[in-house]
Parts: structure tokens; sequence; C-alpha cells
């Protein structure tokens, strides 16, 4: 196994070990809130680790054990006082979290805490939710006077449907755990010394499958809940013929007809 390799942005680190890259928001003394340099960082280390050749998988965490994101930062949002200059603000953050959305390789949130406001939105961008016991939810943009901007509104509404997604938003109010794994919006719930452990054990299991068949799935995953189910499954069998022809197509099926391990290679 190749031993792993760490860089650094000014608000974010980053690895990158057995083709799972991880990045950790790292403003710890902010509870890591979304200020525009961590926007800019995770802009561009985004556009890179989706065309990397050596990551298959890429993890999303907070540094500490208090937060995932615990929002934007306040202190640019108090200092918008034009109605062009906040949609901006708002763009630029929906355009970074699409970038997450619609990348061919999956994105996994390790939410380790907070994830509020643009937080939560960060992680309804990533393809699987997982969180730790301590882990709260929420969109609390009403009680600033202002809406979710990054996306809150039409990705939580996906996620758990219009009545809970429309009581979370109006009421401002956080969602637990428990909640969160009850209604859909994680996927596992461990506690916070396992999380990062998980995470990348379910990147590591990802990684192993053809990276085609998995860049396909979420095309169809991610594209098709906007389409209708006509349009959706005539994607899906589009894709899939597609993959037919694939090289790892055909080293998936030898290898399990010969009882061994399969070599993808992407091809």
């Amino acid at each position: 196994m190749p031993s792993a390799t760490t860089f650094e942005y000014q608000t974010l680190k980053y690895s990158i070990d057995s083709s799972v890259a991880t990045i950790s928001i790292d403003r710890p003394e902010k509870l890591n809130a979304l200020s525009s340099a961590v926007l800019d960082d995770l802009r561009h280390l985004v556009t890179d680790l989706r065309v990397r050749e050596d990551v298959r998988v890429v993890v999303i965490t907070g540094s500490g054990e208090k937060a995932f994101v615990a929002g934007a930062d306040i202190a640019e949002l108090a200092a918008l006082n034009d109605s062009e200059e906040g949609r901006e603000f708002a763009q630029n953050g929906q355009a970074v979290f699409s970038l997450i959305e619609s990348s061919p390789k999956p994105f996994i949130a390790a939410v380790n805490g907070f994830a509020l406001g643009g937080g939560c939105e960060l992680a309804l961008a990533c393809h699987i939710r997982i969180c730790s016991e301590n882990a709260k939810f929420g969109q609390p943009e009403v009680n600033l006077g202002i809406i979710p901007g990054y996306g809150g509104t039409q990705r939580l509404t996906r996620v758990l449907g219009r009545t809970l997604a429309t009581d979370l938003i109006l009421t401002g109010r956080q969602m637990d755990s428990r909640e969160a794994l009850e209604q859909g919006l994680v996927a596992r719930v461990v506690p916070q010394s396992e999380l990062l452990a998980l995470a990348k054990t379910m990147a590591v299991t990802i990684a192993s499958k053809a990276p085609m068949a998995i860049s396909s799935a979420l095309e169809c995953i991610v594209e098709g809940i906007d389409e209708s189910i006509e349009e959706g499954l005539g994607r899906e069998a589009e894709r899939f013929g597609q993959l037919t022809t694939s090289s790892d197509f055909h080293e998936g099926t030898s290898a399990f007809l010969q009882k061994r391990k399969p070599d993808f290679q992407g091809k």
C-alpha cells in the first residue's frame, strides 16, 4: 500500500492515500465556517481532484471535534448590503457545491459535529453522508433574516421531502444524528472516534470498484432525480449498454467466473 501524501491550502488540509483523498475544512477556531477563502480553496481543490488519476473517492470532514462546518462566515454575510452582491455571494457557493455534486467521483461527507447553514448545504452536495453521534444538522438562516443560499432549499427538499425540509428551513431548528438517520439524511451514525475510519473504509471499498461503473451510477442517480422515470430509465439503459463494451466489464465478469479479485483499470 502506498504511503499517504499530505498537502495544505490556506483553509484546508488534505491527503491522498490508496486512491482516497481526505479533505478537512481547517478553521477550528471559527467552527470551520465557510469564508470566501474556504470556498476559493474548495473550488480549486475539487476541480483538481475531479481529474486526478490517483484519486477515485473523496472524503470531506471538519477539523476538530465540534463542527463539520457551522455555517457561513457571519462577518462576511453582515457586510452584504446590495442585492446584486448578495446574489453573487449565493451563486459563488452554489457553483462550488455543484462541482461536488456533479463530480464523476463520489464525495463522502463525514459530519463530525455541527453542520449548519452552509455546512448542511455542503453535506447535502456530497453523494453519501455519515455522521458522528454528536452531529447536528440545520438551516438556521431565517434567524439572520435570510434564506439558505448555497442550495439548501433545493437539495434538502429532494433528500427529506417537502414537509420535513420546510419544517427545518422555516423554524431553523436543528436535527440530531438520530433523527437524521431515521429520516434518511445520513446513511450511518457512529461514535465520534470511529467516524473517519468508517468514512475511509467506505471510500476504499468504493475505490476498489470499476471507476466507469461508479461514475455512470452517480450520473444516473444525480441527473435522474430531476428527470421523468422514462427519461431516467433511458439514461440508465444507455449507460448500461456503454459499460458492456468496457474492459472493466470484461475484467469484472471474468474475475467473477474465475473466482478471483478483479483488477479494474477504469477503461
